[in-house]
């Protein structure tokens, strides 16, 4: 999973994870007639009954063995887990996409860039020279063999946010044409205690690293650089730098990136000191303003930039996997069910291994997938709905795959009932919570409260909001293009066991294993609450199957509005 990474890997500080687990309050009701209640009832012990700890077993012993090579773009390991996916949903009885073929292809480009060993920063009669890895990363999205900023002056735009909705302007009667930009992490409302102000501590799209590079380019800066402190972003250097440095895959795309920033990249915060004491500014002065309504951003100085990365460029192309079970009487609309293939193939050798094999991440979430649909195929009662299963590539890579499919559907967005993306599920046993990430945000968290209510469970909000986790996974891209999107799991309460095994388990996997080849399939795991969460997707997308209407996103959603706009044709 792509949690708070940079393109290939990171976990917020766990610790946060484990802290202030509280119950969340009553929701209003899905729209769901009675007999559309009743009618999904009637079919659920059967239907259920194909979703198993055993089935979860098998899947996932497959897609994460050895023989599927750590699961990796542009690898035997990719040809093997596709096929092996595509086949499963064949014997199945699944149909393929649109265009008869259980693939969506993805054109990629793999840039391997190498900056410059220091950036050189002038004027005020005082030069500083920052050195690559230690003070700041760089990166680039163009397909060049080589890329620079040459004396780019310096300009402070706060978060480079612009939110209409909220009233912000960070680029507000700025030119930032051939500059670069040099911004905060997160987004204004980070840093105080108002609710109200953006979503408080809760993380909104503006304050994603990625955004704030979007931006940027949109308003024409030759450069953007974020000024990484540890406790607004939720991560250390550490992880900004795993994920800046060795070969990164980017969306091909006709002008070959041309559009984007030349340099994109981060400053640590005693750099972004330094750089601004040397601009005659105070950094404690200026990040207390940029947190205020009403600020303008304003030139560091006279300070110029300079900057350059070397790239290898090749371009290839991976694959989605995709397959359909028709609906009987609303077959033209659409419920995804979605989970990334992909993982980091083979690797450094860490105590003896080198196959980075994924079961966790996101064996766990194929697993799912492929019972879910199993459990659907088998269903007496097939669904009014069509059902599509998504494996998508990409995703420990920045989200590539799903990405894609959004800007590519197979099936059309506006007839598209809900996104339910499972990725990194956890094999410790059933859970008494469900915890959903992005709480707050639609419908869909109705729906998910009634199939956990099923299962004696209780709705946990997500615990760590700052870090912006609904941004982190595939269904992000669904929300991005207004299709409401559910990614739930249980994580903090063992039915039997408790918090504090829960908690133990998880630091565990998080300093041991994740992205590490030992994250791979132990035959000890206790899938049942893998199993417990694969049953409650599956009801969630029978009752979605059974209704006519379409769950809709919360007042004050951020993704509301592409919404309103894509049925607004329908």
């Amino acid at each position: 999973m792509i949690f708070s990474c940079l393109f290939s890997g990171g976990r917020p500080l766990m610790a946060t994870l484990l802290l202030g687990l509280a119950l969340s309050g009553c929701q209003s009701k899905p729209n769901a007639s009675a007999d559309e209640a009743s009618n999904t009832n009637s079919s659920a012990p059967a239907a259920g009954a194909a979703i198993t700890a055993a089935s979860i077993g098998k899947y996932l012993q497959a897609v994460s063995s050895d023989d599927m090579q750590g699961r990796k773009p542009f690898t035997v390991g990719e040809e093997r887990s596709t096929k092996y996916l595509a086949d499963q949903f064949k014997q199945l009885g699944l149909k393929p996409g649109p265009d008869g073929s259980y693939f969506q292809a993805v054109p990629m480009v793999e840039i391997t860039g190498t900056p410059a060993a220091t950036m050189q920063i002038k004027g005020k009669g005082q030069n500083l020279s920052f050195n690559y890895k230690t003070d700041f990363v760089a990166f680039t999205q163009r397909e060049q063999e080589q890329v620079a900023v040459s004396n780019s002056p310096l300009v402070f735009a706060g978060y480079g946010v612009v939110a209409p909705e909220y009233k912000w302007d960070d680029y507000a009667g700025l030119d930032v044409k051939g500059k670069t930009v040099v911004v905060l992490v997160n987004d204004p409302g980070n840093a105080g205690n108002d609710t109200t102000f953006f979503k408080g501590k809760a993380m909104t799209y503006y304050g994603r690293w990625t955004y704030k590079y979007e931006e940027a380019a949109r308003h024409g800066a030759a450069g953007l650089l974020i000024v990484h402190d540890t406790k607004p972003a939720a991560y250390p250097w550490s992880v900004v730098l795993s994920g800046a440095v060795g070969p990164k895959l980017r969306a091909q795309t006709p002008n070959k990136g041309a559009d984007k920033c030349a340099v994109e990249g981060w400053l640590t915060l005693d750099a972004a000191k330094k750089l601004f004491q040397v601009a005659g500014q105070n950094y404690d002065q200026l990040y207390a303003a940029a947190n205020k309504p009403g600020f303008r951003a304003r030139p560091l100085g006279d300070l110029t930039l300079t900057a350059s990365i070397a790239n290898k460029r090749r371009r290839q192309t991976s694959r989605n996997v995709l397959a359909v079970l028709p609906g009987t009487t609303r077959a033209n609309e659409y419920i995804v069910y979605s989970a990334h293939w992909d993982h980091f193939g083979v690797g450094k050798t860490i105590a003896g291994d080198s196959v980075y094999n994924g079961a966790v991440d996101d064996g766990t979430g194929l697993a799912a997938l492929l019972s879910i649909a199993e459990a659907f195929q088998k269903a007496p009662q097939k669904p009014a709905r069509s059902i599509v299963f998504l494996a998508v590539t990409g995703e420990e890579q920045g989200l590539l795959g799903s990405a894609y499919y959004s800007q590519h559907p197979p099936y059309p967005l506006n007839k598209t009932v809900a996104d339910l993306n499972m990725d990194m599920l956890w094999p410790y046993g059933e859970m008494k919570d469900l915890t959903v990430i992005g709480y707050g945000q639609s419908e869909l968290e109705d729906y998910a409260r009634a199939a956990a209510k099923e299962q004696d469970r209780y709705v946990l909000p997500d615990q760590t909001p700052e870090t912006g986790m609904f941004y982190r996974s595939d269904h992000f891209n669904f929300a991005h293009v207004g299709v409401p999107s559910l990614y739930a799991s249980g994580g903090f309460e063992s039915r039997t066991r408790g918090k504090e095994y829960i908690a133990q388990q998880r630091q565990n996997y998080t300093t041991n294993m994740y992205h590490k080849p030992a994250d791979q399939f132990d035959p000890s795991w206790d899938l049942s609450g893998i199993a417990q969460d694969a049953h409650l997707y599956f009801r969630v997308g029978q009752r979605l199957a059974s209704e006519t209407t379409f769950p809709q996103w919360r007042t004050g959603s951020e993704f509301k509005g592409a919404r309103d706009k894509s049925m607004g044709g329908k």
